[in-house]
């Protein structure tokens, strides 16, 4: 995986997804592959090995400064819904604002009243706006009216917030609205 050349590297990356003990190999080489086409394997071979510690390298690459590892990491555990299910609920109550806000894009891949509760949980008490702007965005696509409440204490907590409360009002106009 030290190889020059991406070509080699994609087919050791390919090659390490199958063995035990890969995680940590593979863990390695995201933190320094610069190749896109490389890194996506490393995703890809990570959600494939599906253990506990290939999914920790998936959470903490949420949490990294790069960008394309944030990306690469969302888009990956996009493909694995079971794996979201287990982790959404520690990711909507992570200490970092940021994984928070991830957590919301990721609930996007999950549908049902367990979502719209953590969800509704988290604007009933996140203090960051831009959270829970970004899960009033999910609510409205996936909510229903039993999201209202929340909604309209979310309003209450930040009357000074107008980007917020442009977003709670286009919600609850989203989820009043009968549907067809």
């Amino acid at each position: 995986m030290a190889d020059p050349s991406p070509d080699v590297r994609w087919t050791a990356v390919r090659d390490a997804a199958t063995g035990h003990g890969s995680v940590a190999t593979l863990s390695r080489a995201l933190i320094h592959e610069g190749d896109a086409r490389v890194r996506e394997a490393i995703f890809t071979a990570l959600v494939k090995l599906a253990s506990s510690e290939s999914i920790d390298v998936l959470l903490q690459s949420l949490r990294s400064d790069e960008s394309h590892l944030r990306t690469g990491a969302m888009d990956a555990l996009r493909t694995a819904p079971a794996v979201i299910a287990v982790q959404l609920p520690l990711l909507l109550a992570d200490a970092d604002s940021d994984v928070r806000l991830l957590a919301c894009d990721l609930a996007r891949e999950l549908d049902g009243a367990v979502v719209q509760g953590l969800l509704c949980a988290l604007i009933d008490s996140d203090p960051q706006p831009n959270v829970c702007a970004a899960a009033i965005e999910v609510l409205t696509e996936i909510g229903d009216g039993e999201a209202l409440p929340s909604l309209a204490r979310c309003a209450d907590r930040f009357p000074d917030d107008p980007f917020l409360l442009f977003a709670i009002a286009a919600a609850s106009e989203r989820l009043s609205a009968p549907r067809g």
